[in-house]
Formats: structure tokens, sequence, C-alpha cells
């Protein structure tokens, strides 16, 4: 993973740097892609192919609860519903599922449903869930990093609070409190009762990095918390 680094001169430039040098680069975002708060478009980067409901990806698809998504090996597909950014690797199978209290057409997601693959999220103050074949995960409003297989999942919480459980052992539960990837565990699928989570240490992060994280933010318009000490 690429640290950022504390000596950067000031948020403000650092941020900035990352708008201009890494984001709009890499994402061919519009300038009228949000609108009260809420961004309209759903697709802003498509490496390789996907598809929504068993259609075809291209940069006009809309994405929203209900939806399932699936991505090509070796694809990546960075997307928005709502107030709610992600971004999915290859070989992903994921279903969206809607927020249970909204109507018809609302862009509210109320669960993620990751049956295989990798999948960073940001959300903020929007209680939620997140399934996948070994663990289940309450979500507080964080940034988050999971990769999820048949019998393991790894799982970052990188910064925020989120209630960890193992599907098949529900002795094995706890509250993650994250400022900075402080946490990362494994939830195996099977075990002992009670010890089917795992701690993996800090460092090193696989497979996500700090200026993703950003990046997903900065489509809803917002930074990630650790940036606030820059």
């Amino acid at each position: 993973m690429k640290e950022i680094s504390t000596a950067t001169p000031s948020r403000r430039q650092f941020l900035q740097v990352m708008s201009a040098g890494l984001l709009w680069t890499l994402i061919p975002a519009s300038a009228n892609a949000m609108e009260a708060g809420a961004v309209t478009k759903s697709v802003f980067r498509l490496k390789g192919r996907a598809w929504v409901n068993g259609n075809p990806v291209d940069m006009n698809t809309v994405i929203k609860p209900n939806d399932t998504v699936k991505t090509g090996q070796g694809s990546e597909l960075v997307f928005v519903v709502g107030e709610h950014a992600m971004l999915l690797r290859g070989r992903s199978h994921l279903v969206i599922e809607p927020h249970e209290s909204e109507s018809v057409g609302s862009l509210l997601i109320g669960g993620l449903r990751l049956f295989a693959g990798k999948l960073l999220s940001v959300s903020r103050n929007k209680g939620m869930r997140i399934n996948t074949p070994s663990a289940t995960l309450g979500i507080r409003g964080t940034g988050v990093y999971l990769e999820a297989g048949p019998e393991r999942t790894y799982f970052c919480t990188c910064y925020g609070e989120v209630d960890v459980q193992a599907t098949n052992d529900p002795d094995s539960k706890e509250t993650v409190v994250s400022a900075h990837h402080d946490k990362p565990l494994y939830i195996y699928g099977k075990g002992q009762a009670g010890q089917s989570i795992h701690p993996v240490g800090r460092l090193p992060v696989p497979n996500h990095t700090d200026e993703e994280l950003i990046m997903a933010e900065a489509l809803v318009g917002r930074v990630p918390p650790f940036t606030e000490k820059l």
C-alpha cells in the first residue's frame, strides 16, 4: 500500500494534486455529475468487461438498488449509487440491496451482497450491511475493502466503525473502530466456535490504496477522514 506522507505541505494542496493527477485523469467525470449532494451519473470508470443484470456495461449505464453487477477477469468498474461510491475488481459478483424503508426508485442502499470478488466501498452516515459467504458486516458510514472467497473473507476497515460477525459462527463477532487500516481481519466460513475471526496485521494492505479511497470519496463530494491530518 502507498502511504500518504505527513510531509505534504497542506491538505488543500494534497487534494488538488490528487484531483489533477489521479482522479480526473483516470475517470471521465462530467461537470454536472453532482446534483443536490447526490451523484446522478453511475459509471465513472470501466476497464475490461462488466454486466448489470446480464447486460453489458458502458459509460451510460445506470446502476441502482436491486441490480446485480458482475465483472470479467482483469476488469475494474468504478461506480456510484446515490451517495455511495464503489470500486469493483475483476471476477466479482455483487448484488445491491435496497433500503427497506425507502420508496421505489430511491438510491439509498440497504445492503451489499458480495458473493465473490473484491470490493472497495465508501459511505457516510448511512447504516447498512455487507454480506459475503463467510461474513456479515454492519457498516456505520465507513471506507472498507474486502475480498470474498468461498471459505474466507479478507476485510479491512479502512476508516470508521464496523460490526463484524462470522456467518456460520455467531460466537465469533467483534466491533472494529479504525482510523486508518488499523485492524484488517480474516473471517473464515469454517472453524472452531468463537475462533472464526483472525487479525492479519496492519501491513501490508493487499490490493487497495489510500489514493483509491480518496478517488472514491471525491466522486461523492467528500474526503476520507485520514486526510484531515494533512
